[in-house]
């Protein structure tokens, strides 16, 4: 192989792997993800908040309550307090804000 075809593949492989990340680093969320300043406190909500969440049941919804604090909105998933399945429908609506 010549040396172009080399750099070319390194090339489009490398944009390939970060492709669904921003220049932070951070992976995109889905389109219709609301803004940050938008999203639902999961520590903060109230019972009523966490329920208008997409597919989001009264008892995930008490789950979420009943282990705060939350140092990420993946510590529902890391932790066991909701599905994988719970989790990706509410990933992109929540955030978990720290004490302050």
């Amino acid at each position: 192989m010549s040396m172009l075809t080399i750099a070319l593949c390194t090339c489009v492989v490398g944009a390939a792997q970060s492709r669904d990340r921003d220049s932070t680093s951070i992976p995109a969320t889905s389109a219709n993800a609301p803004p940050p300043e938008a999203r639902l406190d999961i520590n903060h909500a109230s019972m009523d908040a966490l329920l208008r969440l997409p597919g989001m049941t009264r008892t995930w919804a008490a789950r979420v309550v009943r282990y705060r604090p939350y140092r990420t909105k993946a510590d529902l998933f890391d932790q066991g307090i909701v599905s994988a399945e719970v989790y990706n429908r509410i990933k992109d609506y929540v955030i978990a804000h720290r004490e302050k």
